[in-house]
């Protein structure tokens, strides 16, 4: 048998596995499909990580996160563990590079996003390499019924096609039995193999709000739980009005979201981690891969729209065991939003198929054109032109690419580019003046090829690294040749993109199936229902309300949230009065029983037993004759 165990002690100094870690390790060791559900925290990478080191090959790591690629890539590395990473934005000399060493360099891990599994420059080299096994993370990506859907996960089963026998472990930290089931169908298990950590947490407080003034309340909290804590709003103007609010109230604050660039994300990450700004402001973009421990607060500000996205963010919070919060600001407007979102993000079929035809006419298409072009696109632009509002357009967009008519990504960085307009012989002749210009010429001329015939992609940092330059100075120095003339640069942008999947379609011909419109949308009502359910509840435990969910029955209320706080009529707390009430409801199901046989042997205090079954008779939930007592029929 394999010995994990000193390969964990002899790569990350641990002596022992936690929660259900070995039982995943030995699963997808000794060759099985399987699935891991595992709360954020609880320690997923270690169960892929160690059964690849101890098995020849190479392991393939498929997961949506560039930040969390680089991360891990970079810790295995301090590790002396040999790992890269291929992802939207490297040219394609590094991509190959990076191939190359997988195949002839031993490495052990290939990190890869899920869209670069369909190009030709992968599947051709993934022939030559020597796969051990393939780890899928953020696996409810894969399933129709998820909450954050992606199509490229499903290029996944076709990458299984061309590795026949190897072995696939899937990780995700929040799936409903529904989602567990379609994971293992999309990824073609050989057969059903699931292993649960429990979702339950036991230090997080969940607690809901109900205010008007939610600005108001949210800075009240900040002033009375101390620690680092992240807000989530829902759109990216409302980070930088939250995140001002607060540092004008005297709370060092920074904001997030997905438009601003890598390295001001960096930097703002950066600035939360390290404790010089407090409280980090963010949309949905700031999450997965966050590895603070010691965030003692999250607050969602704006209502989520699934209880896997809020329990995916309130987990967030308290990964280092200690006490911590998570905060739902709860206003009577919040249903009519909730509502206008679900029209927004389920326009009617007869508005889609206007924004397909709208799309047509700005990149002027003709009929029966179109199939495999790709075309940067402009929303705001677009929008301005067709008379759209841009929350309405990404939906359509979205259910255009699901019923297979399109291929909409969200933005993608788009590395820089230049190209020289001189010929070589006239650039030899420029006297340039500044050395710093002089040496950065020399150097992008080493480090790039066919630069005189065609755009290169190129790296501003490390071209930094390279000359000794500043980024800031490399990048004003291409401006400055840009103006001369001397050459054409292109900075990086954020771009979003349309990919044509099929020719252009008469608009009245455009279908959209029951899975891909109607069944959706009754999954989306289904899980915005299921979150305001959450929160006007005022008598079930918050965290059993959370796991039910999940489908993980649990049997005792927390005791810390703010229903299992609040008084009951009875004189007891809410959550033990629900605990106590619901025992002595399971007890006289099975028959009827005299006072003493109901609240014998029950773990509480007798007072409080008879407290509640005094409060039941009262109400007639339970009734007495002839000494026993029943259920009220």
């Amino acid at each position: 048998m394999t010995d994990y165990l000193s390969i964990l002690k002899q790569y990350w100094g641990y002596d022992s596995f936690r929660g259900i870690q070995e039982d995943i390790i030995n699963s997808i060791g000794s060759g099985k499909d399987t699935l891991g559900l595992m709360p954020t925290g609880g320690g997923k990478s270690i169960t892929f990580q160690v059964p690849a080191l101890a098995h020849e090959g190479l392991c393939l790591v498929i997961t949506p996160l560039i930040a969390l690629m680089k991360d891990q890539v970079q810790n295995l590395k301090k590790r002396g563990i040999k790992a890269v990473a291929v992802y939207s934005g490297m040219t394609k000399e590094e991509i190959l590079t990076a191939f190359e060493n997988c195949i002839f360099g031993d490495y052990k891990f290939l990190y890869i996003s899920p869209e670069r599994l369909d190009t030709e420059m992968f599947r051709i080299k993934l022939k030559s390499m020597k796969v051990s096994m393939i780890t899928v993370d953020e696996s409810h990506c894969i399933s129709q019924w998820g909450y954050d859907f992606r199509p490229a996960y499903l290029k996944i089963a076709d990458i299984r096609k061309l590795l026949p026998g190897i072995p696939v472990l899937a990780l995700t930290a929040t799936a409903t039995p529904e989602v567990v089931t379609d994971i293992q169908q999309r990824l073609a298990f050989q057969k059903e193999n699931v292993f649960r950590m429990s979702f339950e947490r036991k230090n997080l407080a969940y607690i809901v709000r109900r205010t008007e003034n939610k600005q108001e309340e949210l800075l009240h909290i900040l002033n009375h739980v101390s620690g680092s804590a992240i807000v989530y709003t829902r759109n990216r103007k409302r980070t930088k009005e939250i995140c001002q609010y607060l540092n004008q109230e005297g709370i060092t604050a920074t904001f997030y979201h997905a438009g601003l660039t890598n390295d001001t994300k960096d930097q703002r990450q950066k600035s939360w981690s390290t404790g010089e700004s407090r409280v980090m402001v963010a949309t949905n973009a700031f999450g997965m891969g966050i590895d603070k421990p010691d965030v003692r607060l999250v607050v969602h500000i704006d209502f989520p729209d699934s209880p896997e996205a809020y329990f995916q963010e309130a987990g967030r919070a308290g990964r280092d065991g200690l006490k911590s919060y998570a905060v739902l600001l709860y206003a009577r407007s919040d249903k009519t939003i909730l509502k206008k979102r679900l029209a927004d993000t389920f326009p009617e079929k007869e508005y889609i198929r206007q924004v397909y035809e709208h799309i047509n006419f700005y990149y002027q298409m003709a009929m029966g054109d179109g199939l495999g072009r790709t075309y940067a696109f402009n929303i705001d632009e677009f929008c301005h032109n067709f008379k759209h509002f841009p929350v309405q357009v990404d939906s359509a967009l979205k259910i255009l690419t699901r019923a297979g008519y399109l291929e909409y990504t969200d933005e993608q960085d788009n590395n820089s580019r230049l190209m020289f307009t001189l010929r070589r012989d006239e650039l030899y002749r420029i006297n340039e003046g500044s050395p710093d210009t002089e040496k950065l010429l020399r150097i992008i001329l080493r480090s790039y090829t066919g630069v005189f015939s065609d755009y290169a992609y190129i790296n501003e940092d490390l071209l930094a690294q390279r000359s000794g330059l500043t980024r800031q100075q490399v990048y004003e120095c291409l401006i400055s040749l840009t103006r001369q003339n001397i050459l054409h640069y292109i900075p990086g942008k954020k771009t979003p993109y349309i990919i044509y999947t099929r020719e252009r379609q008469e608009t009245d011909r455009l279908h959209f199936s029951k899975e891909v419109y109607e069944d959706r949308k009754a999954n989306y009502e289904h899980r915005i229902k299921a979150m305001l359910e959450y929160a006007d509840s005022d008598h079930v435990c918050r965290s059993r309300m959370l796991l039910r969910y999940f489908g993980e029955k649990n049997g005792h209320n927390c005791g810390q949230c703010d229903v299992c706080l609040q008084k009951h009529e009875s004189g007891l707390k809410q959550g033990e009065f629900e605990e106590i009430r619901e025992i002595l409801i399971n007890r006289l199901k099975e028959s009827p029983r005299n006072p003493h046989d109901l609240i014998n042997g029950l773990d509480f205090e007798q007072s409080k037993t008879e407290k509640v079954l005094a409060f039941l008779l009262s109400e007639e939930e339970i009734v007495q004759k002839n000494g026993s007592l029943y259920l009220k029929s």
